[in-house]
């Protein structure tokens, strides 16, 4: 008996660790409190369409390699989906399915007409050479150009890619269209029709979701003790925008380990010594784990790494307040609950980075019009449409009296939903 209690006990686990499975839980739970029939459940648990292809790039030493990757197009009823594309050794079918359906949620959730899209390639960019990482990304887009495009699929940065890889992934599909197409593909360098503030967005709308999350408890930012697990692009620039507000910054990590002073950690040193994985910890002595990280004493916690860091195994630990989620899934739906019923304020990912899809949005945009706005009028928009989007949601959570991940999934799918309907095809 004791061994079937084990083994169910260790089956909830792994459901709760399974990104695709806990995502597809929430979105039925969200698609019932809307009242929404179960076929429109059936048609939303997965992409509309999931392409796998083998990516063969010659190599350094004269070998030739063949690299995994995948693109999933979630629902396309709103419009063409949208995504980013991570290179990244752990990517699978099943995460890059879960990924397309957050970013189907957070188009909903900050309005955009998107449908959510999702890429990657099985590999380590930490072990390949700058012409290794060309010849994957241009062979990525030929294996994948029949079903992306400015009006079809746009693809973005994510885990470890970034403008320059963007900027091989468009000049390969400009070849493949025989014409200039900027607008395939978000998060360029500004010369090749990028956006300002594309870069730092997500972290902007971490920092406006915190700022509204701080309001609601009642919690000034100047003075706030915020601890950022992750180092690498969103959790660098919210470490900063963080420190420039006044908070104290007492701990921040990346995969090596964290650091940790209660007085405050100085910033500007740790950004200028962190290299372009946003790795800086091994360059000291006195670091603690990740775990201990989490269950520092703070006001805010923001996790910015990677899936599957609060789980019901340190939930219970948490000391913060607020938690804001910068990265995608790291709190699982029992660590959600512990987090809720502890009267911690936790704002979701999919609505907490939003920030980033909606900047590629107006890269979009720009890019379709031929018009290029300050980076002012960048930021002034993007405080608009995060703003609205987390009042949406937290009156939502107050209103249906359910907590602000699934209020956040109510708010995102039903965008989806009646799209599908007034197409027919639901």
């Amino acid at each position: 008996m004791v061994a079937d209690n084990a083994d169910v006990n260790s089956n909830q686990k792994n459901e709760q660790l399974d990104v695709l499975l806990s995502t597809q839980k929430v979105v039925k739970k969200a698609l019932e409190k809307l009242g929404y029939p179960n076929e429109v459940y059936e048609l939303l648990k997965e992409p509309v369409r999931m392409m796998t292809v083998r990516i063969p790039v010659r190599m350094d030493d004269d070998s030739i390699k063949i690299f995994t990757g995948y693109r999933a197009q979630h629902n396309d009823a709103v419009g063409p989906t949208k995504g980013g594309v991570r290179f990244h050794p752990a990517v699978s079918e099943k995460e890059v399915k879960a990924l397309s359906i957050w970013m189907s949620l957070k188009a909903g959730i900050v309005d955009l007409p998107y449908g959510g899209g999702k890429g990657g390639i099985v590999c380590d960019p930490r072990d390949m050479s700058f012409r290794e990482l060309e010849g994957v990304s241009r062979g990525y887009v030929r294996a994948i150009s029949q079903i992306v495009g400015p009006t079809k699929d746009i693809p973005a940065p994510d885990v470890f890619t970034n403008s320059q890889i963007m900027a091989w992934m468009m000049d390969e599909y400009s070849r493949i269209d025989e014409f200039n197409n900027p607008g395939f593909i978000t998060g360029k360098p500004l010369v090749l029709g990028g956006s300002h503030g594309r870069e730092s967005a997500t972290a902007k709308g971490v920092t406006i979701c915190i700022e509204e999350a701080a309001k609601k408890k009642g919690i000034q930012i100047e003075g706030a003790k915020v601890v950022v697990q992750g180092f690498g692009n969103a959790g660098s620039f919210l470490a900063k925008f963080m420190h420039d507000k006044g908070a104290t910054v007492v701990g921040i990590s990346d995969a090596h380990g964290g650091l940790h002073d209660p007085d405050g950690l100085d910033i500007d040193y740790l950004l200028d010594r962190r290299d372009s994985f946003g790795t800086v910890t091994n360059l000291f002595k006195n670091t603690i784990s990740n775990q201990e990280l989490l269950e520092l004493d703070c006001d805010i916690l923001v996790p910015a790494a990677i899936e599957n860091q609060i789980t019901e195994e340190n939930a219970a630990k948490i000391k913060a307040s607020i938690v804001v989620e910068a990265a995608n899934g790291p709190t699982t739906m029992e660590a959600t609950r512990i987090l809720s019923e502890k009267g911690i304020l936790l704002v979701p990912d999919v609505l907490a980075s939003a920030g980033g899809v909606t900047v590629s949005y107006f890269e979009w945009v720009q890019n379709n019009q031929g018009y290029y706005w300050t980076e002012e009028e960048v930021e002034e928009k993007l405080h608009k449409v995060i703003i609205k989007g987390f009042e949406n949601v937290y009156r939502t959570a107050e209103m249906r009296r359910v907590d602000m991940r699934l209020a956040a999934y109510m708010v995102g799918v039903r965008k989806m939903a009646e799209a599908s309907r007034f197409r027919g095809w639901i």
